[in-house]
This record gives structure tokens, sequence and C-alpha cells, in this order.
């Protein structure tokens, strides 16, 4: 079995996947990771879901998207990271 070392050879495109980002919760932190995402790819309102944490404080937002190839990969990360009320990158 060959091991893949080159990360862009860990996905083939296209492909679904999923980004999971943590931070403040409300409205305000749901809608600037659905626009980060936005920037890169289309997101339908049905493949964002949020998640209050236990005491509410904080939130989860997953947005299922599929990707064309590695470069919208690492910009949706890169664009994700400069949320203001981000906590945590999944």
């Amino acid at each position: 079995m060959t091991q893949k070392s080159n990360p862009e050879d860990l996905l083939e495109f296209p492909c679904h996947y999923q980004f999971k980002a943590l931070g403040v919760a409300g409205d305000r932190f749901k809608q600037a990771i659905m626009t980060a995402v936005a920037k890169h790819v289309p997101v339908g309102t049905d493949a964002v879901h949020s998640r209050p944490s236990g005491k509410g404080t904080y939130q989860s937002v997953s947005v299922q998207i599929t990707l064309q190839n590695y470069q919208q990969l690492t910009s949706i990360y890169a664009e994700i990271r400069q949320v203001a009320d981000l906590k945590m990158l999944l």
C-alpha cells in the first residue's frame, strides 16, 4: 500500500466536505461563517447547521459543501480563521 504524503492527494475532488467552527453564540457568528464559506462556493441554507453549547455561551456551526479542488479547501479555512468570534476550527 502506498502512503500519500502530499495533503492534496488525501482527498479526491469533487468531494463533500464539512467545515465545523466553534464560536460565540448568536446569529452574527453563524452568519459570518456562512459568508466566509460563500465567498468561495455556493452555500444553501439547508447546508448550515448550528448547535448551542450546554450553557448557551458558545455554538458550533457546521457547513456541508462540495469542494471542487484543494485550493477551495485551503481558501475557505483561511477565510474562516479571520472570523472575529471564532474560538476553534475543526
